[in-house]
């Protein structure tokens, strides 16, 4: 980060500022958080002068201890730290309305499209590239998280928890955030953790701030799940959804690759809303949209309710799934930057929550790692036999329905990937030309 941005005054933005450029930020956000947070550092501490350095850094901290996408939810406290609510809201909302609208656009294509054969040859190449990009997301998080032995422990605890015992996802988030803040607290060198500071002095308390955002953002996020309650009862898909991603709003620690793998567990398997190499595909889309990678989750709300429509026609369904999950997702970033941002120094300071926000962070490795198994079966091969032994549990490749075009494809992505060190959206350009090609090789 360039050294301008410890040079010369704040300036405090009019409200019409804060919301053109942020709905600037929000149209130019791809590459993932990483991009993301480079882009508002840039465009707000560099050039705009709107945030100091320090504290722009401390917010990043701050929203890495909280569940869902720290650059969203960075984008919200630095609106909040201008205009308050109405800043943070303006901010934060618009980082994600352009990709959620992209996605959606996307999906209702995916969904009407799906059975065209070109269609299938297209994502043949996404899917493929996919591979290469979450590798690549694998690497770059293990060399920044891995610095400890206890660290590298973690992540191979998580993997093995996940792809050979099928442990819940949550669960194995729980552990690993109780373990680190013990460990925080006992041993901070353990997990690479410098020693905290004391307090300069208590200042006002952030009770009330905190309680009067939590209670009104609860309701915020309750009142659709509500109307669906009312109206079409706990049986319907769309209840399904909301509870569905609500839980997976309070787990989402680590990025959205940490919880990839436990949605498509259950989107799939569990829900039976999609197919696995369909769970690909909609990464895919959210990797060419701009926005935070957890907009997947919007594909899959709407399919999940676009193929069990009643009383709706299967498109209103669709975005109905979509709009509700885009919701239920994000509603409760919002919760968390309102509620916790007057508490930031205390929680920077507390060694307890940065040891578990270190030990998630490690078994996220395990997670992406798991992730990335998981999708590569699926992609590389048409069959899969399931195996268990006692609580070992294993998805095994039919070698017989191995696909060569499949594997040349993630080849050539790495290639580009690694080698040529290619964007996301150039190499998915490339893969998905190379997927029409192959396309009607059988």
């Amino acid at each position: 980060m360039g050294s301008s941005a410890t040079e010369g005054p704040l300036h405090r933005p009019t409200f019409s500022e804060l919301t053109r450029v942020s709905a600037r930020i929000g149209c130019l956000s791809f590459g993932g958080p990483a991009g993301q947070i480079a882009l508002m550092h840039r465009e707000l501490v560099d050039e705009r002068r709107w945030v100091a350095e320090e504290e722009y850094l401390q917010a990043l901290n701050l929203c890495h201890l909280l569940p869902g996408p720290e650059a969203q939810q960075l984008a919200t406290w630095i609106g909040w730290k201008l205009h308050g609510w109405k800043g943070g809201i303006v901010a934060g909302g618009l980082f994600v309305v352009p990709g959620a609208l992209v996605m959606l656009a996307l999906s209702m294509l995916y969904a009407l499209a799906a059975d065209l054969q070109w269609f299938a040859a297209l994502f043949l190449g996404i899917k493929a590239a996919v591979l290469a990009i979450i590798a690549q997301a694998l690497l770059r998080i293990a060399g920044r998280a891995l610095k400890t032995p206890l660290q590298r422990v973690l992540a191979v605890a998580a993997f093995a928890a996940l792809f050979l015992f099928d442990a819940p996802f949550p669960l194995v988030v729980l552990a690993a955030l109780a373990l680190g803040a013990l460990v925080g607290a006992q041993k901070p060198e353990w997990l690479a953790l410098k020693p905290a500071q004391p307090l300069a002095g208590a200042g006002p308390s952030p009770w009330p701030a905190s309680l009067k955002a939590a209670l009104i953002w609860a309701a915020i996020w309750a009142a659709p799940m509500i109307a669906v309650l009312v109206f079409l009862g706990p049986e319907h898909v769309l209840w399904d959804i909301g509870v569905f991603f609500s839980q997976l709003a309070v787990v989402t620690f680590g990025g959205a690759y940490a919880v990839l793998a436990y949605m498509a567990q259950e989107a799939v398997s569990g829900f039976g809303w999609l197919a696995p190499g369909e769970m690909v595909d909609g990464l895919g889309l959210a990797e060419t949209t701009p926005g935070p990678l957890i907009m997947v989750t919007q594909f899959v709300g709407y399919l999940a309710a676009f193929r069990a429509p009643d009383p709706f026609g299967p498109l209103l369904a669709g975005v109905l799934g979509a709009a509700l999950t885009t919701w239920v997702t994000f509603a409760p970033c919002f919760l968390w930057i309102f509620a916790f941002a007057p508490w930031m120094e205390r929680l920077q300071r507390s060694p307890a929550l940065k040891g578990g926000l270190a030990a998630v962070t490690a078994a996220v490795v395990g997670v992406i790692a798991n992730l990335a198994l998981w999708f590569a079966l699926h992609v590389l091969f048409a069959r899969l036999s399931a195996v268990q032994a006692g609580p070992l549990r294993l998805e095994v490749p039919v070698w017989a329905s191995f696909d060569w075009r499949a594997a040349a494809i993630a080849g050539v992505a790495a290639l580009l990937v690694f080698a040529l060190k290619w964007s996301i959206v150039r190499t998915l350009i490339v893969s998905a030309a190379l997927g029409l090609l192959l396309g009607a090789t059988s």
